[in-house]
């Protein structure tokens, strides 16, 4: 049946990041719109961010797409240019290649509620712009918590 039970969807809660990076995400919860319809091609998560969480570490990807829609809440985007800050019915996309590292926060005092649509590309790689790290191809093949999906931006292991 093509409807989604949100409350049956794969959820989970901060991120995979290794210490000390995974802190600001701690308080994000994301359920797995995409993964519980069973789609291949793209990916489709619903993320809560709480007061003070952050959506990831600033990152940009070599192959994949990708794009957020604010449903509820506010929160500020900020790229390799600045801040801008995003309200519901805002949204903002990044073109797979394009190195501007980006990423959401909620400064607000309430909860923050995006869609996130992305490509779902197993050779997709990319760096995070303000710390020495980057996640590696085959992501997709790895199961959570799997070794090898980030390194150091020359390759080393972390």
């Amino acid at each position: 049946m093509p409807k989604i039970d949100r409350a049956t969807a794969p959820k989970s809660q901060g991120s995979l990041y290794p210490p000390p990076f995974a802190a600001p995400c701690q308080e994000r919860e994301t359920v797995r719109l995409g993964i519980a319809a069973g789609l291949t091609q793209f990916g489709v998560v619903l993320i809560t961010l709480k007061p003070g969480g952050w959506s990831s570490q600033r990152h940009w990807h070599m192959n994949e797409d990708e794009f957020a829609y604010v449903l509820s809440g506010e929160v500020v985007l900020i790229e390799d240019e600045g801040e801008t800050p995003l309200a519901p019915g805002d949204c903002a996309g990044w073109k797979a290649g394009v190195k501007n590292g980006h990423h959401l926060v909620n400064r607000g005092a309430v909860d923050a509620v995006l869609l996130v649509v992305g490509s779902r590309d197993n050779a997709d790689w990319g760096e995070y712009s303000d710390i020495d790290m980057r996640f590696n191809a085959g992501r997709y093949e790895r199961p959570a918590g799997a070794g090898g999906v980030f390194s150091r931006k020359d390759g080393t292991p972390l």
